[in-house]
């Protein structure tokens, strides 16, 4: 059986056009990437992922989303419960681990039954960036906090909610974009820090979730490892740190190759981020004639990438089916109510 073409898409609007399914269905993408731009009520995202999925013949391709809590949510109040920023987690964290921790698995739950109620199954969270001084407001209180520990452990409390209800987790952004002081949507932030550095605070927040089955690379430039190119189009920073330092052997998603810290045309990162050792990259803005152009740079997954994505699959629960709105109204009492 031929593996699908390693490119996740996103898609313009709420409903398929003509066009677009057409192009879909030739192209053949591992998965799909949803952004608010295509999300109504829960009805009409239900038919929108049954729809993907019947469009390239397989029940089990991907959709993705963005949904970490704070103000990165695809899914947001007032028509979809509310859920505290990484940062606000850790402060509770700071105060009563134990019920900090809770908070980031109950998050985790919350998402993990949403999604999964909608057809969606990757959720793009949690956040192990480290959080300092110098990290730019791009990712600001995204990150829980500045030490690994925390990091590790909050994050890890996350992951393993959404797993518990039935979604995968992507650990963002490998290897860490906690010291890029600018945003990588608009320009290519550059890390000065040794190794010795990066390996004792940046990558430690990353190890002890290493075994978990998905991460997304960061578009960062590491100028101890290399300082001509950014994390995604790097073997070095893909070989030697991601896969090496950091030990994750799970299936490796690009940030989104349309942000500007990448240079070249849309095939030619495509190209450089399969040729560096991403798995699969992915493009979200969901303008079909970029889509045209990046489904004609990218091939099936590699051995290597489908026996990941394998594994990746394999890594799924069943839904334990928690209760949302309980773990909701828990959410907004000590995060909102200030109790």
């Amino acid at each position: 059986m031929t593996s699908p073409n390693a490119v996740v898409f996103g898609l313009s609007g709420t409903d398929l056009t003509a066009d677009e399914r057409a192009f879909l269905r030739d192209a053949d993408p591992l998965g799909f990437i949803l952004f608010a731009r295509n999300l109504g009520g829960a009805a009409q995202i239900r038919r929108l992922t049954a729809e993907l999925r019947d469009v390239v013949g397989r029940a089990d391709a991907p959709v993705l989303i963005d949904q970490e809590g704070g103000r990165v949510m695809r899914l947001r109040p007032p028509d979809w419960p509310f859920a505290p920023a990484a940062r606000d987690v850790a402060v509770l964290y700071a105060r009563a681990p134990e019920q900090g921790i809770a908070a980031a698995e109950d998050v985790g739950r919350m998402f993990g039954v949403m999604m999964t109620d909608l057809g969606i199954d990757v959720v793009c969270a949690p956040v192990l960036d480290l959080g300092l001084p110098e990290t730019t407001d791009a990712i600001g209180t995204r990150a829980y906090a500045a030490d690994p520990e925390t990091v590790a452990t909050l994050g890890g409390a996350m992951a393993r909610g959404l797993m518990r209800e039935g979604c995968l987790p992507v650990i963002k952004h490998l290897p860490g974009h906690g010291r890029g002081a600018v945003d990588s949507h608009k320009e290519l932030p550059r890390v000065v820090a040794d190794l010795a550095t990066l390996r004792g605070q940046d990558f430690a927040a990353f190890r002890p979730l290493r075994h978990l089955p998905l991460g997304m690379s960061a578009h960062v430039v590491y100028s101890a490892i290399d300082p001509d190119s950014p994390g995604t189009v790097s073997a070095p920073v893909i070989e030697t740190l991601v896969r090496g330092d950091i030990g994750f052997d799970g299936f490796l998603f690009t940030d989104d190759i349309s942000m500007q810290a990448l240079q070249g045309s849309l095939a030619e990162r495509a190209g450089a981020a399969i040729a560096a050792g991403c798995d699969a990259v992915l493009h979200c803005s969901g303008v079909l004639s970029e889509m045209v152009e990046v489904a004609g740079a990218v091939t099936g997954l590699s051995q290597s990438a489908d026996t990941r994505w394998t594994r990746a699959r394999a890594a799924r629960h069943k839904p334990e089916g928690a209760d949302i709105d309980a773990l909701a109204a828990a959410l907004v009492a000590q995060f909102q109510d200030g109790t």
